[in-house]
């Protein structure tokens, strides 16, 4: 019984090996979007690590500071 579900009437080897394709599609898509999700965080940490209060809010005015301020909630 179990045989026959991996088996899948003969087709079983295309549709295991299409999961297994999309899985690690995925997971190396998760993989490199967190690396570099964590690499401009560092850069963006690293220009505006001691932020006064005058740098703070020309820092939350550009665009893409207000991505990475929306992510963090210690700035």
């Amino acid at each position: 019984m179990i045989i026959e579900l991996f088996y899948m009437s003969g087709y079983g080897i295309y549709v295991w090996s299409s999961f297994a394709f999309t899985f690690l599609s995925f997971i190396s898509l998760y993989v490199v979007t967190k690396s570099q999700y964590v690499k401009e965080k560092n850069k963006f940490i690293a220009k505006f690590g001691n932020l006064n209060a005058e740098r703070a809010a020309s820092a939350k005015l550009q665009k893409i500071n207000r991505e990475i301020l929306s992510n963090t909630s210690t700035i």
